[in-house]
């Protein structure tokens, strides 16, 4: 992993908080960094910014495909500190945090989407979906986290995205539950 010693330390503070906003896993983080290299996707969106913690694994893939991160959050307080948290991880540069309702600003994206990853209001991952689908490209891949852990919540996307047949979805065994989906 190209993580520096200050960097993963800081990573090891923002798991300890992991119940507080809602961190990915760890294997889930460095699961999705893997698939952000392997598929060389370039403009990823992130729905869901929470402190920071899934966004600094995202952009670190990123820094190796050249890519760029856009990741949208609601709340201010959260921003100010995944600024921070961007900034102590050198990936602030390749970063556009847009505040706002997911659904309103998933509307002004206005670029093919190359990687989106969900992990904010589990109802609403149906919407997201719907928003992000037309903006997804052919062979791109869309993560959702907490399949497993709020399965009722998001029972009607993972429906929706397993009976579409221009996917080819797998739910992965990792903590909370991931579901892939590449769209063919």
């Amino acid at each position: 992993m190209n993580f520096t010693i200050p960097e993963q330390e800081l990573l090891q503070k923002l798991e300890q908080t992991q119940e507080d906003f809602w961190n990915i896993s760890r294997s889930s983080a460095n699961f999705l960094n893997m698939l952000i290299k392997i598929s060389g996707a370039k403009n990823v969106v992130e729905v869901g910014t929470s402190n920071g913690y899934s966004g600094i694994w995202l952009a670190k893939a990123l820094k190796n495909t050249g890519g760029h991160l856009t990741t949208i959050e609601y709340y201010e307080k959260r921003i100010i500190l995944a600024q921070e948290n961007f900034q102590k991880c050198g990936v602030e540069d390749i970063i556009t945090i847009k505040q706002g309702s997911a659904c309103e600003v998933l509307e002004t994206i206005d670029f093919e989407i190359d990687f989106a990853f969900i992990d904010a209001n589990k109802g609403e991952y149906i919407k997201y979906f719907d928003i992000i689908n037309p903006k997804l490209k052919k062979g791109g891949l869309i993560a959702a986290d907490n399949i497993t852990s709020h399965p009722q919540k998001v029972a009607s996307f993972v429906e929706k995205i397993k009976n579409d047949p221009n996917y080819q979805v797998e739910i992965l065994d990792l903590p909370a539950g991931m579901l892939i989906g590449l769209k063919s």
